[in-house]
């Protein structure tokens, strides 16, 4: 350009350069925003569908804290599960409304229903805590079922260390369900223990060994 000799040809140049360069530069100062501006909707979006997830979940908790729940909250319970499950899958919120839905339906006497949800959230959850709560619930359920190798089993997956005391325990529960006193003598100390070094307090575990050791007494 500084070769030039006149600015007429330092325009017509400029002219032509623009002519064969600028459509080119639009298009990408157009793609470049709408970039930008695509990237700012999906943020939106986002943030939109994690505030409707927390509402949702919310009045899921709120009915959950009921003492009892008649069959219309009952309803909506279901209908608020359903609804997180289906439309934030693989959230938080989806997983921690399954543990409340596998809570009510134990309380409502369906057990099929709550090892449907646990079993789920085992199976597809990314997130670990939630996924050791639900394996020490199933297990609780399989015990009770009388299932108690079945619930050694489930207990035998990946629960994180947090839980490790109350995995010791429910463990304890399923040897002497199978009338393995030792093993669940075991088992319960090793709760107690796990309890004391967590500073977790763990209730009811020494009056289990307490009552185990009236049993070998009177037997």
């Amino acid at each position: 350009m500084a070769e030039l000799r006149t600015e007429e040809e330092q325009l017509e140049a400029i002219k032509r350069w623009w002519k064969e360069n600028g459509i080119s530069l639009l298009a990408g100062a157009a793609i470049a925003a709408a970039g930008v501006f695509g990237w700012k909707a999906w943020q939106d979006y986002q943030a939109g569908q994690a505030e409707a997830a927390s509402q949702r979940y919310q009045q899921l908790l709120t009915l959950s804290s009921q003492e009892q729940l008649d069959d219309a909250a009952r309803g909506r319970a279901e209908e608020l599960v359903t609804t997180l499950t289906e439309e934030h899958d693989g959230s938080l919120y989806a997983d921690m409304a399954l543990l409340l839905s596998a809570r009510l339906s134990v309380e409502g006497g369906d057990q099929a229903a709550a090892r449907e949800a646990l079993e789920g959230l085992i199976a597809d959850s990314e997130h670990a805590y939630l996924t050791g709560l639900a394996r020490l619930r199933l297990a609780r359920l399989q015990v009770a079922a009388d299932e108690a190798d079945a619930a050694l089993e489930t207990l035998d997956g990946a629960i994180p260390a947090t839980l490790s005391a109350q995995q010791a325990d429910i463990r304890g529960d399923a040897h002497f369900a199978l009338g393995r006193t030792t093993q669940a003598r075991d088992a319960w100390r090793e709760a107690l223990r796990l309890a004391e070094d967590g500073d977790r307090p763990l209730y009811g575990v020494q009056l289990k060994l307490d009552n185990l050791g009236v049993q070998e007494t009177t037997s």
